[in-house]
């Protein structure tokens, strides 16, 4: 399993054109077959920082995603947007990338 967590900082003035853009990509990573979760977050203190969270079934469909027609528009694009270089934090884990959370029980 891959699990990808960006941190980008949008420019305040292309924030409109970010949340329509990263709508429509979003919406093409998750109808890839290797694509298990793609999700983005606005900050609740910086509006302009978002965070993107997604998550392939192997370092295969990873790869196949860099090389999507969608994501290869879509990396110059972000370019054009971000008021600095994102951060990224890439982990190729054994297993799901996801786990119940022991310390939390619903009532």
């Amino acid at each position: 399993m891959i699990l990808i967590v960006l941190k980008a900082s949008i420019k305040p003035e292309k924030r409109e054109e970010w949340l329509k853009g990263i709508t429509e990509y979003t919406a093409a990573v998750r109808s890839e077959p290797g694509n298990v979760s793609f999700d983005f977050y606005e900050n609740a203190q910086d509006s302009n920082e978002f965070v993107i969270v997604e998550t392939f079934a192997d370092g295969d469909a990873g790869s196949a995603h860099v090389q999507t027609e969608h994501a290869q528009n879509f990396f110059p694009w972000m370019g054009g947007v971000v008021s600095r270089r994102p951060s990224i934090n890439y982990q190729d884990l054994d297993g799901d990338a996801w786990n119940e959370m022991a310390e939390v029980e619903p009532r």
